[in-house]
C-alpha cells in the first residue's frame, strides 16, 4: 500500500477492523520508510459495476470518484470522514439492489443530490450546481425551489 505522505510501497498493518456495518475491513497502517501512519479501507466487489454515461459510452465504476466528488461538495462543512464513507457505502448499495450489473451516470448524479440534500444542504447545493451544469442563475433558483429549497 502507497504510503500518501512519502509515497513508499512499503508499510505494515498496525490494527484491522470491520467497518460500515461489516460491509469494509479498516485497516491502520504505519509507513516503514517515514514512520507516518494512515488509514485504508478493502470492500468486496462481487461483480464489475459498468456505468453508462450520457454519451452512451460505458466504463468501469470508480469508487473514488463518487468519493472525491462528495469529498469537494462537502468541503469545509461539518461533515466527518465517517460520514463520507457512510454515504458513499449507502449510495453503493442502493446502485447494486437497483442494476443488474449497469446503471446509467445519471442515476448515479440523483442518487448523490438526494443523499446530499439529507446530510447536508450546503454540499447539495454545490454539487448540484457542478452536475446540472446551469446556464444562469434563474435556473439554479429553479431548481432550488422545485426541490424543497429557498433562495
Amino acid at each position: 500500500m502507497r504510503c500518501p505522505f512519502c509515497n513508499s510501497q512499503e508499510s505494515k498493518v498496525i490494527d484491522s477492523r470491520t467497518a460500515q456495518k461489516n460491509n469494509a475491513i479498516r485497516r491502520r497502517r504505519e509507513c516503514i520508510d517515514c514512520g507516518h501512519r494512515f488509514t485504508t479501507y478493502e470492500y468486496v466487489v462481487e461483480y464489475p459495476l459498468q456505468i453508462i454515461k450520457n454519451d452512451g459510452r460505458r466504463e468501469e465504476y470508480d469508487r473514488s470518484k463518487l468519493f472525491d466528488s462528495i469529498k469537494i461538495a462537502c468541503n469545509k462543512r461539518p461533515v466527518s470522514p465517517e460520514k463520507l464513507e457512510s454515504l458513499v457505502i449507502d449510495i453503493e448499495k442502493e446502485i447494486e439492489e437497483a442494476s443488474g450489473g449497469e446503471v446509467r451516470s445519471s442515476q448515479i448524479g440523483e442518487l448523490v443530490m438526494r443523499k446530499l440534500k439529507e446530510l447536508d444542504e450546503v454540499a447539495y447545493i454545490r454539487f448540484a450546481s457542478v452536475y446540472k451544469k446551469f446556464k444562469d442563475l434563474d435556473e439554479f433558483k429553479d431548481h432550488i425551489e422545485k426541490f424543497g429549497g429557498a433562495c
